[in-house]
């Protein structure tokens, strides 16, 4: 594999661009692999790229039924951060964040990593007391963040109004080093570096049937044919209970559709990401200026990838009081992606009922910013058959055993 810099860029530009080679290459499946990863999304490429890089399994498939990052992972509102109040999460999402400091140098592909700084704005007294312990908690944890009152919310965010009428600014919980990065450059640089290792991505092969021997994974039936295996992860997001189901057994996994939108492209406005929790909003502008703006989870189960116009109107709504400019802009596009819940908003990263199979699910509305934590952990939990300390918290039996991680309550929010 040819390393990427500016000489490279210069040297092809001399020979009109003729030598580069493909990013990935797209070969046939083999019949048998040391481990088969189930979905090419960030989850699954990062989870098979520490396989290689921290235990080295190379000889690995990352199989996915649609194309490369074509689910979640290219449609999300790119959110990176990691200041939650429970312990497990904040060590996991507190990786992946430490981790996308440096993926670009690591994978030798810019993935836009922004640190832009990230706001949680508290509009009612019960946020305020909730962040200013989220802050505290955080401080013990290591994790870098600060209580900021409202002056320096408008010094932050110059568009921001903080007198709403319903909804005041009252101030908010400042995450310097949190921010952003381009979703579809994370997928593309983690394929890449597992083609180079030697891994094979097989898209448009979708799973169709789970062979088991004796209690223990043997093999998967896919569109393009049999592959044998003796370990098998799962990182499909909204679509993990449909694949458990085929291997015989069930997850607490609820699936529905996130809706998120962006407006026409505008002169740079706001430079930090802002979440307005009470309201159920979200919003930061893009490198084409265009605002990206995201809100909450369909009240039903389903697996539309498509928006809704209640939807838009629920969501801008709420952020127009805060943010007044936005009634003057208009949407250019809108979109859906199928999201996974788990009882306590908290990700399952786990072994299953049957032997050779885990899973990694559940990240609900957070999968963006965890996608290497997520794989740091599923790359150990695979290799050594056991939970590392980043993901034993988060196994399929404290649903059982009441060990909930509740961050719908704890934090405000679950994204």
């Amino acid at each position: 594999m040819k390393r990427y810099s500016a000489f490279a860029i210069a040297r092809e530009g001399l020979r009109y661009h003729s030598g580069w080679e493909r990013a990935w290459a797209s070969p046939a499946p083999k019949k048998r692999y040391d481990a088969i990863v189930v979905g090419a999304g960030g989850h699954g490429l990062a989870t098979a790229y520490y396989l290689g890089k921290n235990h080295g399994i190379t000889n690995v498939a990352v199989i996915e039924k649609g194309w490369l990052g074509g689910g979640n992972t290219g449609r999300n509102t790119t959110i990176i951060r990691s200041n939650y109040l429970q312990d497990p999460s904040a060590a996991i999402y507190e990786k992946a964040r430490s981790l996308y400091e440096t993926m670009s140098q690591d994978l030798n592909m810019n993935v836009m990593f922004s640190p832009r700084g990230l706001i949680m704005l508290a509009q009612t007294h019960h946020e305020v007391r909730g962040y200013q312990r989220t802050a505290q908690a955080n401080a013990l944890q290591g994790v870098a963040t600060e209580w900021i009152g409202p002056e320096k919310v408008k010094e932050l965010v110059p568009i921001i109004r903080l007198d709403g009428p319903r909804y005041p600014v009252l101030g908010g919980l400042w995450q310097r080093r949190g921010g952003t990065a381009r979703h579809d450059a994370v997928a593309w640089a983690y394929a890449r570096a597992c083609s180079g290792m030697g891994m094979d991505i097989i898209q448009n092969c979708a799973v169709t049937g789970i062979e088991t021997e004796a209690g223990q994974v043997s093999a998967v039936n896919t569109t393009k044919g049999r592959i044998e295996t003796a370990k098998l992860a799962l990182v499909v997001a909204g679509h993990s209970s449909e694949l458990a189901q085929m291997a015989g057994f069930r997850l607490p996994i609820e699936s529905v559709a996130l809706q998120a939108l962006v407006s026409e492209p505008i002169k740079p406005a706001m430079d930090v990401v802002v979440m307005a929790n009470t309201v159920h909003g979200y919003m930061s502008q893009s490198d084409k200026g265009e605002m990206v703006i995201g809100g909450g989870t369909d009240g039903f189960n389903n697996y539309t990838q498509r928006g809704s116009f209640h939807h838009i109107e629920e969501t801008v709504r709420a952020l127009v009081e805060t943010f007044p400019m936005l009634s003057r802009l208009k949407m250019m596009r809108q979109w859906g992606g199928i999201v996974d819940m788990t009882g306590d908003r908290s990700p399952i990263l786990s072994k299953t009922p049957v032997g050779g199979i885990y899973v990694n699910a559940g990240w609900g509305t957070g999968g963006f910013k965890s996608i290497p934590g997520s794989g740091w952990a599923m790359a150990e939990l695979v290799a050594k058959d056991a939970p590392g300390p980043l993901a034993a918290a988060f196994g399929l039996g404290r649903f059982r055993e009441g060990r909930f991680i509740d961050e719908s309550v704890a934090a405000g929010v679950a994204h």
